[in-house]
């Protein structure tokens, strides 16, 4: 056990056991605790759309008038509409709803080529996507599957129901975040070199095709927007996802906060790029804000845990929790999970603290680099040590086999990757 965590872990112990009266209360009742999680979702998704609204706005205001600090202005707002999102991709995994609806928003990695322009390093072909340079903004016509494609209106219904992973490729990706991101900051060209992606506001005023790229980035922003909608109504009294949740039980919240903590953010989203020395298997990889999005993550896990969320306004949304039904059985494990949570959060905000002052996420991978590679690594070693505190609780609470926590070859069989 590292020193740090060994101190912040007898600290919270000390703590329950000064307290072992309040921590021995009584248990809330699954029913209870089942619908603050929908009521802490519904926030997270609330703020999403709020957000992504104001995000819609700037894009609308640039469009209008794109100057170098409309753009920026954007950009900007793109940032702040990741934080909430990303506090809610805990609610993602043992939820079908969410899970089959996520890829709209936030599928990556992605084959810009299929979008824009892209620099020539990037290559002209694909041997699993015929797609990889169909350049839509370029090409008012398209061949997808043999079929000629019409393309001259760029709009979100066209990018919903013909684009999005068209040819059934799931690098085709045509909305949510990061084709949003792609079109505010261009490619990455840097490597592992200093620098994010830089394109600039003329794209949409004077550059070939600014009509038509203007047209992509207002439809994806737009689209952004409705299908947040959709997701806020899913967790308002019977929607689909609260009712999906409460059908699911206290095993949906453990198997969201496990998959999230073990196979897709330790394993797909870090320690996957981490071992190729990859900045193409970056998150936000066109913005260099991959630090921001992991953090927030982190931060969802935990609120999900605690059953409670901090809204954008400041205000606060609490209630009964697993954390509560932990301690109610167990006070020194339901500490020790806190402590877990606490630590990753503490990982990231060094990560962040990094990214911020040293040198940007997609560095921090890169081969060679013994600090930035070893900063990366403590905080996968964080999530895959709260994952195993994760899978405590489900033991406490005997629920099995209804607990799925996805797997990473990444994580556990290394080697794989490779082949």
């Amino acid at each position: 056990m590292n020193r740090p965590f060994a101190h912040l872990l007898a600290g919270v112990l000390m703590m329950v056991s000064s307290h072992a009266v309040l921590a021995a209360g009584p248990v809330p009742t699954a029913d209870a605790v089942l619908a603050n999680y929908a009521e802490v979702a519904l926030a997270g998704y609330e703020d999403a759309l709020s957000t992504a609204k104001s995000l819609d706005a700037a894009v609308e205001a640039f469009i209008a008038d794109p100057t170098d600090a409309k753009l920026q202005a954007a950009r900007d707002a793109w940032k702040a509409a990741r934080v909430p999102y990303q506090q809610t991709e805990a609610f993602r995994f043992g939820n079908p709803v969410v899970d089959a609806w996520e890829g709209r928003v936030n599928a990556w990695p992605l084959d810009e080529g299929l979008i824009d322009y892209v620099d020539a390093g990037y290559g002209t072909e694909s041997d699993e996507n015929s797609l990889y340079t169909a350049n839509v903004v370029a090409n008012a016509s398209l061949t997808i599957d043999g079929a000629a494609v019409d393309a001259s209106q760029i709009t979100p219904a066209f990018l919903k129901e013909t684009l999005q992973e068209a040819g059934g490729v799931e690098s085709n990706v045509a909305t949510g975040y990061h084709a949003i991101e792609f079109m505010l900051w261009g490619q990455d060209l840097n490597g592992t070199g200093p620098g994010a992606g830089a394109r600039p506001a003329s794209d949409y005023s004077t550059a070939k095709h600014a009509d038509r790229r203007a047209a992509y980035l207002q439809a994806a922003t737009d689209l952004l927007v409705a299908d947040l909608d959709e997701m806020v109504a899913n967790w308002k009294d019977g929607g689909a996802a609260r009712k999906a949740t409460l059908e699911g039980g206290v095993a949906t919240i453990l198997s969201g906060m496990g998959s999230l903590s073990f196979g897709e953010l330790a394993g797909e989203r870090m320690k996957l790029g981490l071992l190729l020395h990859d900045p193409e298997e970056e998150h936000d990889c066109f913005s260099d804000n991959t630090h921001n999005s992991h953090l927030n993550d982190a931060i969802g896990i935990q609120n999900v845990y605690l059953g409670a969320y901090k809204r954008v306004d400041g205000s606060d949304v609490a209630g009964p929790s697993v954390s509560e039904m932990i301690a109610a059985k167990d006070p020194a494990l339901d500490a020790e999970i806190k402590a877990l949570l606490a630590d990753t959060v503490a990982k990231m905000n060094a990560m962040k603290t990094r990214a911020e002052t040293v040198e940007a996420y997609d560095q921090m991978i890169g081969e060679g680099n013994v600090e930035g590679n070893a900063v990366v690594q403590a905080a996968i070693d964080a999530l895959i040590a709260q994952t195993r505190g994760v899978e405590r609780a489900v033991a406490l609470l005997e629920l099995g086999d209804a607990v799925t926590i996805e797997q990473s070859d990444s994580l556990t069989d290394p080697n794989a990757v490779f082949n």
